[in-house]
């Protein structure tokens, strides 16, 4: 057969009695495929068939990879809610997020804001750690101002004496200070200048009108050494790796967060939702 002639129409022609006209049935050869020896033939309303089962096959497949199984809804924990090892504190993606508290005691140490306020928040920190620093100038004063009368601020000393050498000079020099009740000021100057040594302390003392002599001999009299090194201990033994590190309430809040990163865990835990 020329491939350029059309196909002929074969024509079914049945004989019945009583002259009935004859009826003429019509059947489409298509080559589809060409295979040596061989001609596949469709009926054109097998071909329609199929259509419509390979649309209905791609329609499902569709939905199924747009809604999936059906809606889930994945909860997650804040990046704050961190453990001082490294590992945050979540369960399985579907498992509501898990929280543990620690018991920080806070008596005995540099605080600022009401005794009874709602939320205590430690702060595990180095005057010469850079994070630190950060959380200082970006997050530290709009912590406070977000939640007016509610945060009770305690600082603690870890400094990281093997990478920050002004480290602990810079503590034993903000206790010194908090002998004469400036510690938050002294603080705040500590963290407001990378410099860190004895004339720049002596400075600061004078500047806020401490009595320099005493402030002076402070700085060398050992006499907050061991207050320091407790810190560090029981730091260390809690899991704390890096500075800075927070407890809010007992929950652990790992590194220089922004505001709405604390403002997370904080508003959960204000609204009780934090067993």
């Amino acid at each position: 057969m020329d491939n350029n002639t059309p196909p002929t129409p074969v024509v079914k022609k049945t004989r019945i009695k009583k002259s009935i006209p004859i009826v003429q049935e019509e059947v489409i050869e298509v080559e589809a495929i060409e295979i040596p020896e061989e001609t596949i033939t469709f009926k054109r309303s097998h071909f329609y068939s199929v259509l419509v089962v390979l649309a209905f096959a791609v329609g499902v497949l569709v939905g199924y990879v747009a809604w999936g199984r059906g809606a889930t809804v994945t909860v997650t924990t804040p990046a704050v809610a961190q453990q001082p090892s490294g590992q945050v504190a979540a369960a399985a993606p579907t498992t509501p997020p898990q929280f543990r508290r620690y018991d920080i005691p806070i008596d005995g140490y540099p605080s600022l804001g009401p005794e009874d306020a709602k939320l205590v928040i430690v702060e595990f920190s180095d005057f010469q750690c850079p994070f630190c620093r950060k959380f200082h100038d970006e997050t530290y004063q709009a912590l406070l101002d977000a939640y007016p009368g509610q945060i009770r601020f305690v600082y603690r000393n870890l400094p990281l004496t093997s990478i920050h050498p002004n480290a602990m000079p810079a503590a034993i020099a903000s206790l010194c200070a908090n002998d004469q009740n400036a510690y938050w000021d002294f603080y705040d100057k500590l963290f407001s200048n990378e410099t860190l040594d004895e004339a720049t302390y002596i400075k600061y003392a004078a500047d806020l009108g401490l009595n320099v002599d005493t402030f002076t001999a402070c700085l060398s009299s050992g006499s907050h050494d061991a207050v320091i090194k407790a810190d560090m201990d029981f730091s260390l033994n809690l899991g704390v790796q890096s500075t800075p590190t927070f407890f809010v309430n007992g929950l652990a809040v790992v590194g220089a967060q922004p505001l709405a990163n604390f403002q997370q865990i904080i508003d959960k835990e204000l609204a009780g939702e934090i067993p």
